[in-house]
């Protein structure tokens, strides 16, 4: 039996702002050279996709990633910290994401 020593480390690609990603894909996609302006646009695609799917579809599944989904806030009573008097919260619309079992697995 291997142990988890044993098995072999996945290395990760991590990205935390545009610019990160970009570089990252770069690196990555080794089929084609990318140029900065490529990977830029090819990332602003991606975004645009995935905002205007989940607008329009109210859900947007990315196989072995999770699926992003609108959710709405029923309005409600909250209290103002700084006075404590009651407000109303109006409705709201927001996105929630749920990971697929095997990507919450690696968390």
């Amino acid at each position: 039996m291997a142990t988890k020593a044993a098995k072999k480390k996945r290395e990760y690609l991590v990205a935390t702002t545009k610019t990160d990603f970009v570089k990252k894909m770069k690196e990555t996609v080794k089929t084609v050279a990318l140029t900065n302006d490529q990977a830029k646009e090819l990332y602003d695609v991606f975004t645009a996709i995935l905002r205007d799917t989940v607008i329009s579809e109210k859900r947007l599944s990315l196989n072995g990633v999770g699926t992003f989904k609108v959710n709405e806030r029923k309005a409600r009573k909250g209290i103002n910290p700084k006075t404590r008097q009651e407000i109303k919260i109006p409705a709201t619309k927001t996105v929630s994401f749920k990971p697929t079992p095997v990507f919450k697995k690696e968390l």
